[in-house]
């Protein structure tokens, strides 16, 4: 498949998201047993992953969507320009930051700082996706659906240049 200039490959299936994406769920079911968690899914790769997710959680919950921005083309640039969206008081919340794709970990870990900032009673994230750089940095994800190397990856909400978000499979790019 061709998007723009790159030809992308089938990499991960429908289906082995979707069982990804149960068991993940079911995780955050039995962490959050008796609380009432604040799901913040970071627009705006992360709306199709979140949506299946909160779903099959099936305990109380609230989601709120923020959005911050970091990326350019393919490449995160690494810096934090704001989160908006934040409109309601996270004090004494229980907080999921639910993630598309982790590249490095360096925004998330500025997002993580400035919730925990803001009186979090606990922040955790779910990523759909971690790539290995991601896996050097402090913040971690308690929720990982798939680890992959360096791959650039779109589908299932991920995107080339706003193109290819609603494909139901993971596409990478074919070298």
């Amino acid at each position: 498949m061709k998007i723009k200039d790159l030809s992308f490959r089938k990499f991960i299936s429908a289906e082995k998201i979707e069982a990804k994406v149960k068991e993940v769920a079911n995780q955050i079911r039995e962490d959050y047993r008796d609380k009432t968690p604040l799901f913040l899914p970071i627009l705006n790769g992360s709306f199709i992953f979140a949506a299946d997710l909160v779903r099959h959680v099936e305990l109380p919950c609230r989601v709120s969507f923020v959005k911050h921005s970091s990326y350019q083309g393919t490449a995160s640039t690494g810096q934090l320009k704001t989160l908006i969206g934040l409109n309601e008081s996270i004090f004494n919340q229980d907080i999921i930051i639910v993630e598309d794709i982790m590249d490095t970990g360096l925004t998330l870990s500025k997002v993580v700082e400035e919730l925990r900032s803001l009186g979090t009673r606990s922040v955790e994230i779910a990523t759909f996706i971690r790539k290995s750089a991601a896996r050097e940095h402090a913040v971690q994800p308690k929720y990982v659906g798939f680890d992959i190397d360096d791959e650039f990856v779109l589908g299932y909400g991920l995107d080339y240049e706003g193109l290819g978000r609603n494909l139901k499979d993971i596409y990478k790019a074919a070298h």
